[in-house]
């Protein structure tokens, strides 16, 4: 199964970054520019192991997808429940560790396509894009992590 994945450093604690990573609505949408739209499902209003949510891409595929992990403030975790026909499994993980200078966090996905004839081709493809889409994806959190506006959604 490939995997994909990115890191860097954020200049904030990782309560912080991770309390950034689990925003949602209009805040999420200040840094995240995979997202379009994104809830959570079955009544929810917060993160917890178990939860669902539905997101819809900027390009307009969706997916619903089930946090596997929830740890605040070190790691979260999630796996594709429903999702675009090419993709047979994905998961993710973002990990929070702090560093003298801040937080580093580091992103991975692994995924699997179908169907099977087409997987080599479409997991090379997918490697290529998916891991830039992760990378402009955090570069985007970087950029949340030093937004006033997403620092004030999270402050306590």
């Amino acid at each position: 199964m490939p995997v994909v994945s990115a890191e860097a450093i954020v200049p904030v604690n990782p309560a912080t970054a991770f309390a950034v990573s689990q925003t949602t609505g209009s805040v999420r949408r200040r840094w995240d520019p995979f997202i379009s739209e994104q809830h959570f499902l079955d009544g929810a209003d917060v993160a917890a192991k178990g939860e669902r949510t539905f997101t819809r891409q900027r390009f307009g595929l969706s997916m619903v997808s089930r946090y596997v992990s929830y740890a605040p403030p070190t790691n979260v975790g999630m796996v594709m429940e429903r999702g675009p026909w090419f993709f047979a499994k994905l998961g993710g993980g973002w990990r929070f560790t702090e560093v003298p200078e801040g937080t580093l966090a580091v992103w991975k996905y692994n995924f699997s396509c179908r169907p099977g004839w087409l997987a080599p081709l479409a997991e090379w493809i997918g490697v290529r894009v998916l891991g830039a889409e992760i990378r402009r994806r955090l570069d985007g959190f970087v950029d949340g992590c030093s937004d006033p506006e997403v620092l004030a959604a999270v402050s306590p």
